[in-house]
This record gives structure tokens, sequence and C-alpha cells, in this order.
């Protein structure tokens, strides 16, 4: 069975080819308001023997038997340069949401120029309900910050750079 875009599944959807028994259209819905909630542009889960696989952005969602082979994932940013991540690039390390300031209405952590010392906190990012301070790995100025207030972010994916 396969979604297009943000239409929920009809009941009387077909079979997928694999044998199971129906899909849980409940559980496409649920994964597909996760999806906007957490600004993700995809999220795959396995139960019980069915995989199901739901992107935003004109992709498709299918199921198939947890024994096929995943298809590989474009990256959505152009690949890192060859020489590695900027020296003292400070990395998210969870995808979420990520905010500038303790909360609406108040200073940021940083700016650009300001002195941080190693473990002060950076940014907070929100994954799954969960606020998660982000602190500094080590001391130093805060030379660049590349991420706006409220955005998503990537695992990995450079928050400030820290010199």
């Amino acid at each position: 069975m396969s979604i297009k875009g943000n239409k929920p599944a009809s009941p009387s959807a077909p079979e997928p080819a694999t044998g199971k028994s129906g899909i849980d259209a409940q559980a496409v819905r649920d994964l597909a308001a996760l999806l906007k909630e957490t600004g993700l542009t995809e999220i795959e889960i396995e139960h019980k023997g069915a995989r199901i696989r739901v992107s935003r952005g004109g992709g498709v969602a299918a199921a198939a038997p947890a024994a096929a082979p995943a298809p590989a994932a474009a990256p959505a940013a152009a690949p890192a340069p060859a020489s590695g991540p900027v020296a003292g690039a400070v990395p998210s390390p969870m995808v979420g949401t990520v905010y500038l300031s303790p909360e609406p209405g108040k200073p940021a952590f940083i700016s650009v120029g300001k002195n941080v010392k190693e473990g002060d906190t950076l940014f907070i990012v929100e994954a799954m309900k969960t606020m998660n301070a982000i602190t500094a790995p080590h001391g130093g100025t805060v030379r660049e910050i590349t991420v706006a207030d409220g955005t998503p972010v990537e695992f990995g994916q450079t928050l400030c750079v820290i010199a």
C-alpha cells in the first residue's frame, strides 16, 4: 500500500503484496502527525514483521516485509567537504528542533563574539517533547551560529563554531 503526500490511507486500500494482513491506517496517520509535529522529513518503523515508512514532501509511504532491504536514503544536504567538519564546530547530538534561548522572549544563550566556557549552555534541542541542553564541549569565542531559532536540525548538523 502506498500513500502519497499527506492523504490518509483508505480503509479499502488493497493489501500489500507481502502476504501480511492489513496495515494499521491509524499507525500511518500517527506517524504522519509525528512528522509534522517534529519537523522531520521521514520516519520508519518495524512492527510485527511489517515495515512502515512515511515521508513528507511528495515522498511515498510504503509497507514491506521486514526481510526486504531498506532503500538507501539520499542525503538531504550537500555532502561535507573531504576535509571534514570545521575546526571548533559543535554538532547536534540528536534530531529535533533547536532553540537559541531558554524560552520565547528571553535573550539567546550565545551570540557571535561571546566567550563561553566548557559546559555553558549553547542551545536547547527539543526531541520528542523533551528539552535537551546542548553545552559547550570546550571554551572559546563563538565565531558563527549556523542555525535559526525554532528550526529543525539533524544529527551531526553543525549548530555553531567555537574557536
